[in-house]
């Protein structure tokens, strides 16, 4: 007979799940997300949609490839959104002047206003989330989520 290991792991404490930093990680990402959705979908922007405007302000022109990368969304979902937002008149594209097979993307004016109208629901989703944690405590968690993301990105 097999021992049933489901309830009882080795050395894993009563409530795993409370100690278990990746749970919170992703639990407040996933309540990020939905706050994001509900907050910005009157303005006609999803998740997905915002990390792409988010990653492109301030960047000038970025390749899709480049825009993937940053905004931690798959190359084929990113070409996908960057082409509804060409639809919506929110970024254009250009061939890369140094490199033809490159195509590059940046906010239009229309986009960079739609983004900075955006940005005041997304500062709000900020102050409100993080209103119980002091400065420091922010400072304190950025670093040591970035640390985390040097870490793991060793790994893949």
């Amino acid at each position: 007979m097999t021992e049933d290991t489901t309830t009882q792991d080795q050395g894993m404490p009563e409530h795993f799940r409370e100690t278990w930093p990746y749970f919170w990680i992703n639990r407040a990402n996933a309540y990020y997300t939905m706050a994001l959705e509900k907050r910005l979908k009157p303005m006609g922007v999803d998740a997905p949609r915002w990390r792409v405007i988010m990653t492109l302000f301030q960047q000038g022109y970025m390749s899709v490839s480049e825009i993937a990368e940053f905004s931690n969304v798959k190359l084929n979902t990113t070409t996908k959104i960057v082409q509804r937002l060409i639809l919506d008149g929110l970024v254009e594209t250009r061939v890369r002047p140094n490199d033809g097979r490159v195509t590059e993307v940046r906010l239009t004016e229309k986009g960079e206003k739609l983004r900075a109208q955006a940005m005041g629901e997304v500062d709000r989703i900020r102050d409100e989330s993080f209103f119980h944690v002091s400065p420091a405590e922010l400072e304190t968690l950025n670093a040591i989520l970035r640390k985390i993301s040097a870490d793991l990105g060793k790994m893949i």
